[in-house]
């Protein structure tokens, strides 16, 4: 066997054993783009050796997707079929685990109008609104992982022969999910239990506010009572672990919805829905963005911003340090699943209520009491460097270092 045969392999058999960790007679949803076949038939093997009773793929073509955007009537972008989110809901329901392959073209709506995009991606989180209750709760186990895609590879790889760039990608994600251990599960094992560490630590300090400064960026941002620093995985409503994010280097929790003042810049593009957006900078006062700006794709921030009211409030906050495995590898990768994991990061709109004490258990109501924020909508965009640093205010007022250029000191 092939060497990169043998490392697609146990990248498999790691994104089934540690992402969405099956188990016997468990049913499995993956969505996988079509370029994505050889490693999407891998995963539905190792699923059913690992005793799933059913795998559904369903194959996602981004050609089809754009089509959809040149041709269809104004009418079909405001239109989900409801059919499809019972389904996911009927699939919740039954403790389905769900995969995403998830690798969408940095350029694909390049030259579409914005509000076209907008507007479909909000019909499909209004329909959807039940089902995500069940991501964002952890209520089901669901991962979102990577795999190259040509036009994702040579975006990244663009200073390669075109030849080179889609292996360069293999071998970085390879890299970066560890899978060239001995034993990539029972490295993700060890590589848990550090950011298990460091979330042990700052949920110790119950810090009730946190300062950033950097270049372009200070923000006072305070964390409701009852907060928790979460990272690695976490448990399903049955108890299993899974991790939701492969790669992950971060620890995270929720701000106060109405507790963040100052301003903070983006240090790396957000692949925002096929759309990019650089240069970010946003304003705030009393929890909502007051004042914004981009380099470039402002329109796609604006369409962001007024999903609902809760798309102008933070949602997340995430502690990654500079020295970082991805970091390291020096390159943007305009996947935010990744570059999120390379740089300290915030995310607009929804709040995860496993970051605040019981909160899974909340209506919405109640963890806007308890100061989440509650949206539609939930994404991260990059404010991390070597240049960032970061205070922690305890109860008592003491303002101690937990970032100094981009690391920890804590």
């Amino acid at each position: 066997m092939k060497e990169f045969d043998v490392m697609l392999e146990k990248y498999a058999n790691l994104v089934v054993k540690v992402g969405v960790n099956i188990q016997p007679g468990q049913v499995l949803m993956i969505y996988a783009p079509l370029e994505t076949v050889e490693l999407t038939r891998l995963i539905v093997g190792k699923a059913y050796e690992a005793g799933a009773k059913y795998v559904i793929v369903e194959w996602e073509d981004e050609v089809v997707t754009r089509i959809r955007y040149e041709k269809a009537p104004e009418d079909s972008f405001g239109y989900y079929p409801q059919w499809q989110a019972d389904m996911l809901v009927q699939f919740a329901e039954e403790h389905g685990a769900v995969l995403h392959i998830k690798v969408p073209d940095p350029e694909l709506f390049q030259g579409i109008d914005s509000s076209k995009v907008s507007t479909a991606v909000k019909a499909a989180a209004v329909a959807r609104k039940d089902y995500q209750g069940y991501t964002r709760n952890n209520k089901i186990s669901w991962s979102l992982i990577k795999a190259p895609t040509r036009a994702w590879a040579n975006k990244v790889f663009s200073d390669l022969p075109e030849g080179e760039r889609v292996d360069a990608m293999w071998e970085a994600v390879f890299q970066m999910n560890r899978v060239g251990s001995e034993d990539p599960v029972a490295a993700w094992r060890e590589h848990i239990g550090h950011l298990k560490e460091s979330q042990d630590r700052m949920n110790a300090k119950r810090y009730k506010s946190l300062h950033y400064r950097a270049p372009g960026t200070d923000l006072h941002v305070e964390m409701p009572e009852g907060h928790l620093w979460r990272g690695g995985g976490g448990e399903n409503a049955s108890g299993v672990y899974f991790v939701a994010n492969m790669p992950t280097e971060e620890i995270y929790t929720m701000p106060h919805r109405t507790g963040v003042n100052g301003t903070v810049s983006s240090t790396l593009p957000l692949n925002l829905n096929g759309r990019l957006v650089d240069g970010i900078s946003l304003t705030f006062k009393d929890g909502k963005v007051v004042s914004y700006d981009a380099e470039s794709g402002r329109e796609h921030l604006t369409s962001l911003l007024e999903t609902d009211e809760g798309a102008s409030y933070l949602g997340e906050m995430a502690l990654v340090q500079h020295d970082s495995p991805i970091s390291r590898l020096n390159r943007v990768f305009y996947n935010t699943g990744i570059d999120e994991n390379a740089s300290c990061h915030f995310a607009l709109g929804s709040a995860y209520p496993v970051n605040i004490e019981g909160g899974t258990s909340l209506t919405s109501e109640e963890l806007l009491e308890r100061g989440a924020n509650v949206s539609l909508t939930h994404v991260d965009f990059m404010i991390g460097s070597a240049e960032l640093d970061i205070d922690g205010e305890l109860a008592d007022g003491t303002i101690e270092p937990v970032f100094r250029k981009g690391n920890w000191v804590l």
